[in-house]
């Protein structure tokens, strides 16, 4: 078995930490304290091709592969998680979405602009009734001549409140022929008449994601939104839900290695008792766990990742990938936080930062305990 990295993969990964360190990591801190968007790193990240790496040239994209994007969103999420998240909305899920299921036009009108860069995409499953359960869908979606009009809400969702924000996929409930009740998938465009912003979610991290609520009154959307086939919306939510969960774990892994390295770095100045605290193995075997847990962890995404883009089944992979990395993070930055002592609760130091972001990486794209679920069901 050859765990190497393709050259291309390697230059993907080299230029991602290259812009990570040099253009993302300085800004990190401020972004996060101010919730400024940073519409200008988001065109540097375009012109460099990380929001269309998965997808054919002729689509806008870049010709690489999910291996090559997640490498990316690693060392993205390594400087600031909050764009390693922008690009897990705008191409592992929504851009995902309308390559796999979406028409020759739709993948023309929407795909190419998403998988360049110049606009940006949100996804819609969550509701105030439907979170884990997201089957529990109450928004519906009613045909009338050549429009579909879609009532209800959707909440939590990412990268909406940006000016650059295109589009959101929603899933809404509606009657096939036969009246029977089905779930489907539809692009609403922003700007849409009858679909406007709730209020902006004030959150504890990921401040600059611009996640509002989506609200849906007599919203009139041409009968050729439907995205996929109908019936199909949701099991459709759910595949590509499966890419999203690989990228939160190579989030996880780009977290727990920033949390990693602050603590090498801190551990080797910080003196006590006459020495610095890395030579206390209850500090050092702590650092060496997180390289370890961060080594496994990393292995586990680039498996699921080198099987999705080998055509082969992977939702127990990408569960596993996203538990154990997602819960290593959590480690990793609460460790972090221990060995700064007091200076881990002042918001002058990185690892406060981490602290207050690692939790919602156990959230998105599914629960710790619907990844158990759904490990345990595949078994």
């Amino acid at each position: 078995m050859d765990f190497r990295l393709s050259e291309e993969q390697q230059m993907i990964r080299d230029m991602a930490r290259r812009f990570a360190e040099g253009v993302v990591a300085p800004r990190a801190a401020e972004m996060e304290a101010t919730g400024e968007y940073p519409y200008d790193i988001m065109n540097r990240m375009a012109d460099l091709g990380m929001m269309g790496i998965p997808f054919p040239t002729g689509y806008g994209g870049s010709g690489g592969d999910w291996v090559g994007m997640h490498l990316c969103i690693e060392e993205l999420s390594r400087a600031d998680v909050t764009l390693g998240g922008l690009l897990d909305v705008t191409t592992s899920v929504v851009g995902q979405e309308l390559f796999v299921f979406g028409t020759e036009e739709q993948k023309r009108r929407w795909l190419v602009p998403i998988a360049q860069g110049r606009e940006i995409g949100a996804f819609g499953l969550t509701e105030p009734g439907a979170g884990s359960d997201a089957g529990a869908t109450k928004t519906t979606a009613v045909a009338n001549g050549d429009h579909w009009v879609i009532n209800g809400s959707k909440q939590f969702i990412t990268n909406i409140g940006l000016d650059n924000a295109s589009l959101v996929i929603i899933t809404a409930r509606t009657n096939d022929a036969s009246g029977r009740d089905a779930v489907n998938a539809f692009i609403v465009p922003k700007g849409t008449a009858g679909f406007s912003l709730g209020r902006k979610y004030d959150k504890m991290g990921w401040t600059h994601s611009a996640t509002h609520e989506c609200i849906f009154e007599d919203c009139r959307i041409p009968r050729d939104h439907l995205l996929g086939k109908e019936g199909r919306g949701f099991a459709q939510h759910l595949a590509v839900l499966e890419t999203g969960r690989i990228s939160i774990a190579a989030m996880s892994v780009g977290l727990a290695r920033a949390c990693c390295e602050a603590s090498l770095k801190y551990a080797k100045e910080r003196v006590q008792f006459g020495k610095p605290i890395f030579s206390f193995q209850a500090v050092s075997f702590k650092i060496a766990d997180m390289a370890m847990h961060i080594e496994l962890a990393r292995t586990m995404y680039l498996k699921a990742a080198w099987l999705k883009d080998s055509g082969m089944p992977h939702t127990l992979e990408a569960a596993y990938a996203k538990l154990f990395a997602s819960e290593m993070a959590e480690r990793c930055a609460s460790d972090a936080f221990q060995i700064h002592g007091g200076y881990g609760f002042m918001n002058e130091y990185a690892v406060s930062r981490y602290f207050k972001t690692c939790k919602i990486l156990q959230i998105v794209e599914g629960t710790s305990e619907i990844q158990r679920l759904v490990i345990s069901r595949n078994l």
